[in-house]
């Protein structure tokens, strides 16, 4: 028996709290490992990023901090001509369309455009 089968049992908290944030997370990671930046151009980066967001508030490692971390990947891209942000802003409004029309609950998928 392992100590998560007792009832006293505490489980530990979920590194993400969205499915999103590993996600971001993870492209990041994978990004990095294949050339794409140094992570210490990412923690630059993601620092001034952070810094701006966080004046007036607390970022807790939820949405906010994984926001202001997508941020960061998207300008990255950008600047390094990996992804124009216009199609950055395309693919933004495609999965916010896709979002909006997927019943609550519902995985919400990115329908193709063709």
């Amino acid at each position: 028996m392992s100590a998560f089968d007792t009832p006293t049992a505490k489980r530990p908290e979920p590194a993400f709290d969205q499915p999103w944030h590993a996600q971001v997370f993870a492209l990041t990671v994978h990004l990095n490992e294949n050339g794409a930046f140094s992570w210490g151009d990412w923690v630059g980066r993601f620092s001034t990023t952070l810094r701006r967001h966080g004046l007036a508030k607390d970022l807790n490692g939820g949405a906010d901090y994984f926001a202001a971390w997508l941020e960061t990947l998207e300008m990255f891209l950008a600047d390094t001509g990996r992804v124009a942000p216009a199609d950055a802003e395309a693919m933004r409004a495609r999965w916010e369309a896709a979002y909006l029309s997927t019943p609550h609950g519902a995985p919400v998928h990115l329908h193709d455009d063709g």
